[in-house]
């Protein structure tokens, strides 16, 4: 497996010294660990694996990496600059004619471009194909949480923001990052999978007015839990704590792993997210009480009016 750019791993390991090394994989990779594994045995380096869930480079094995020299962080792109971590890519292709599937529904004079970290590199291939049928597309440098130009994540869209094109391109699976940037930029998305080679115009209405409900739903909750992650890269005691306080009914709650179960036996009457934004949005079916965001929580306070809605964002 470590065929492909070996030779580059090897010697960062061997250049800080390594001799233990953790791996970490995301959920759509784990299976793929032993194929590294033995590639690195076969290296010399002596290799354990984390098994506890990923959810993105803000979520590095600390307790793997306490065993180990090096940690290496493989499918997503760093979010920080620490010399006991490695952020290995994985990269995956897709054939260009694809782009032609979304074409008759662009619409803008400019297109903004965007797409996630496992077709980053294809980046200016896509500008160039796009170009060539005569699409005046616009790809922003990357910065903070999104590095590679053109990158989004599910908390971050700052990259579909920069452009200042009429409308955005998101090139990805799944729909939460499109209505992210939809419900983020105001501006009108096309969705294309480039794997299953379909393409949509995506709007955040349909999530508006289910996160409304879930506000009106709070409104009875005698108390709320403010969950602070203890993940290396979701900690947001600051944010917290602000929260806290536009409520004598909040408490602040740390945790490693949101669940449904841990958050059933608390008891609050609902709770404010500020870990992955992601579970707010997407798991609020499996939780047993309404999980807010932290701009939901401020509406529901009466600091933020509806019309100010924001989705949340880890900068």
């Amino acid at each position: 497996m470590l065929s492909n750019g070996s030779s580059d791993l090897v010697q960062q390991l061997r250049a800080r010294g390594a001799k233990r090394v953790a791996l970490q994989f995301p959920e759509g990779l784990k299976r793929k660990a032993l194929e590294y594994v033995a590639g690195l045995r076969e290296a010399g380096f002596e290799v354990i694996v984390s098994g506890d869930p990923c959810y993105g480079a803000c979520d590095l094995a600390l307790d793997a990496l306490a065993e180990a020299d090096v940690l290496i962080h493989v499918g997503h792109a760093p979010v920080d600059d620490r010399p006991d971590v490695i952020f290995l890519a994985y990269a995956v292709d897709f054939e260009l004619p694809v782009l032609d599937n979304a074409l008759p529904l662009l619409q803008g004079k400019s297109t903004g471009l965007v797409t996630t970290v496992q077709h980053a590199h294809m980046i200016p291939a896509m500008e160039e194909y796009l170009r060539s049928k005569g699409i005046d597309v616009r790809v922003a440098a990357g910065r903070g949480r999104t590095p590679l130009r053109g990158q989004v994540l599910g908390c971050c869209f700052s990259t579909a923001i920069d452009t200042q094109a009429d409308e955005i391109l998101f090139v990805g699976t799944g729909l939460f990052h499109p209505i992210g940037i939809a419900l983020t930029t105001r501006s009108r998305v096309i969705a294309l999978d480039p794997l299953a080679g379909t393409a949509q115009e995506v709007s955040g209405e349909a999530l508006l007015r289910r996160r409304f409900a879930v506000i009106e739903k709070a409104r009875d909750a005698k108390s709320a839990g403010i969950i602070v992650s203890t993940k290396s890269g979701q900690a947001r005691m600051h944010l917290a704590r602000r929260l806290a306080a536009l409520s004598p009914a909040a408490v602040i709650v740390t945790m490693q792993e949101v669940n449904p179960d841990e958050l059933l036996n608390l008891g609050f009457g609902c709770y404010v997210n500020t870990a992955c934004p992601r579970l707010a949005y997407d798991d609020q079916v499996r939780f047993p009480v309404p999980v807010l965001s932290p701009q939901e929580f401020e509406i529901l306070c009466g600091t933020r009016t509806w019309e100010q809605y924001e989705i949340d964002e880890i900068p």
